[in-house]
This record gives structure tokens, sequence and C-alpha cells, in this order.
């Protein structure tokens, strides 16, 4: 009866432990964007990453396919997400409360890090004539879904180059990764991706049997867009990652950060174990993608227009990195 008992007892208590542990648990979502971009394998990386020390931090990590930055904020500023994959320009916009924010500030939105670069990239079918943003007159363009970084991005350059999307053009508001197949079809003639290099959606768009090109920007359209916005930087697309590209050259264009955000009320711990897996683990880090190669821990800090979380801010202090 006394072995019983103790057995008994044994089994209750870890019972109670376990529950206590389980309800000790924080479950964290990180919004990305299309399965085919980068986001979303950089969010499947950082939850590895604490996932694996569940133990540790008590935290349970998981990932999310969305529509990309502008979904991304409203998710995380509601509460449905906790963290988010945003590009710079949209970080800068919510929390000074302009373009799809105008008079609405996301003060409570918290810069954790910035990623990779991504340039403005125009995928055009190599029949349809079109070089430069001019000749996307009388043409077919995917600007990109409704919420997306890239469609910012698109009506940011059109309005600089003089091109009115309702009138100069048929527009469409397609996801990023039907695109490339649209364009093989032949149902649109050119697309706008916003995205880090290279791309599984823009090689599937280049490896198809109708000739694709990268449409070039033009210097001068460039300057007018870093002029007017700080977020924006000159960048060019490598043509030797997309073998059988029409350009013989790299294409000029522009482009914006990967950022990596979530919201004041996140809590502290919460965010400091994901940076510290995410520094700790640097060099891991880079490997996950192409694009990342080029990254630094002082780069990571850079292109961040909302405050840093102190979470953050914590690490990067203990670090030296501020």
């Amino acid at each position: 009866m006394k072995k019983l008992f103790v057995l008994s007892l044994a089994v209750g208590l870890s019972a109670i432990f376990s529950t206590g542990a389980l309800a000790a648990t924080k479950y964290v979502t990180i919004g990305t964007g299309g399965v085919t971009g980068v986001y979303y394998p950089t969010g499947g990386a950082i939850s590895k990453m604490v996932n694996k020390k569940r133990d540790e931090y008590g935290i349970r990590a998981t990932v999310e396919s969305t529509g990309g930055s502008v979904f991304n904020v409203n998710a995380i500023m509601s509460g449905d997400l906790e963290f988010g994959v945003v590009q710079s320009d949209r970080q800068y916009q919510a929390y000074n409360g302009t373009a799809d924010w105008d008079g609405k500030p996301q003060k409570d939105l918290r810069a954790v890090f910035s990623i990779h670069p991504e340039s403005v990239t125009i995928v055009a079918a190599d029949e349809s004539g079109i070089k430069e943003v001019a000749d996307f007159k009388g043409k077919i363009i995917n600007i990109g879904n409704p919420g997306s970084g890239q469609r910012g991005n698109a009506m940011d350059l059109l309005e600089a180059a003089g091109l009115d999307p309702e009138k100069d053009f048929q527009a469409e508001g397609l996801k990023a990764a039907e695109s490339a197949g649209m364009l093989q079809d032949g149902r649109i003639d050119a697309f706008f991706y916003t995205v880090g290099h290279p791309n599984g959606s823009v090689k599937e768009a280049v490896a198809g049997t109708r000739k694709v090109r990268f449409v070039e920007i033009k210097d001068e359209t460039v300057k007018k867009l870093t002029d007017k916005f700080s977020y924006y930087a000159p960048a060019s697309i490598p043509v030797s990652m997309y073998p059988g590209v029409a350009n013989e050259e790299d294409a000029k264009t522009f482009g914006v950060k990967a950022t990596f955000v979530t919201r004041a009320d996140v809590p502290d711990d919460v965010v400091y174990a994901i940076v510290k897996e995410v520094f700790d683990n640097f060099d891991e880090f880079k490997k996950l993608h192409p694009a990342y190669q080029i990254l630094t821990k002082e780069s990571m800090l850079q292109g961040l227009s909302a405050p840093i979380h102190p979470g953050a801010m914590k690490y990067y202090k203990e670090a030296g990195l501020l």
C-alpha cells in the first residue's frame, strides 16, 4: 500500500509539474509572406532556432504564410501575430502614420532587427518589348496584391515615372507566388516583386519557355525616389543568378530592407531569446539563404525606423553592438 501511495504521489506531482510547464509556455507566431519568397524561410529558420531551446526559453514559435508587409503590421498591432517580416519602407510608414496608415501612426510598433536587402524587381516577357517603365503603356502588369510591399513600391515608382495604373495600362493585383505562372501562360506581360535574390519565383519565370528580362529603372527615376524617400537606395539585380534571362548586364533598380518587427507589449524575455538565438548562431543563420551572405551583425541594426524593442536592446548592449 505504501509503495502504491508513493507511486500515485509521484504520478500526481509529475502531472502537476507537466501542466505547470505547459501553462508557462509562451506561444508566438511569426508572420512572413508568400512561400516562394525569402520571408517564409526566414521566419521558419528563426522559429526552428528558438524551438530547439524550448525547454530553456519556454517559447513555442510557429510560422505563418501571409499577404506580406501591410498584413503583418496590422496583424501584429491587433494581436494576431507577435512578430513579422516587414519591408523597411512599410515599417517607416506604419510608425509615422503615412501611406496605408495615413493619420493612424502605429506608435506601439517596435523594431527587432533588419535582415537582407530587397530589390524592386520587374520581370517582363521579352516579346512584350518592355525594357523600361515607360514601355508599360497598353500592357498588362501585375503590381502586386493589396497589402504587399511590392504594390507600395510599384505605386511609388509609377508616380515617379509619371504613369497612371488606371489609365496607362491594365493593372493586376496578384500575389507574387502566382506571377511567374501567369507570365509564362501569357496572361500578363510583366510583374513586380520586391525580394532578395536569388528567388524561387523569379527563377521559375526565367526557366519557362517564354523568354523574360529584368526591366531597367533609369538613374534619374531612382534618384527621384531616393531623394523623396529616405528608406530607398539604389540597387541592382544580379543576372548571374538567373541563367537564361535576356539581360546581359545586371539590371539597375532600387530597393529596401526586410526587417523583423514586433509590438511594444510582447514580453522582453521573448524578444531577447529570439535575438540571442539569431545573433549567437549568426554564421548558421547566414547559410540559410544566399541573400543573407552579405549580412553583418552591424548591418542588421540598420534601416530601423521604429524604436528598438527593449528586449532586443538588452541583447545588443550586452553584445557591444550598441
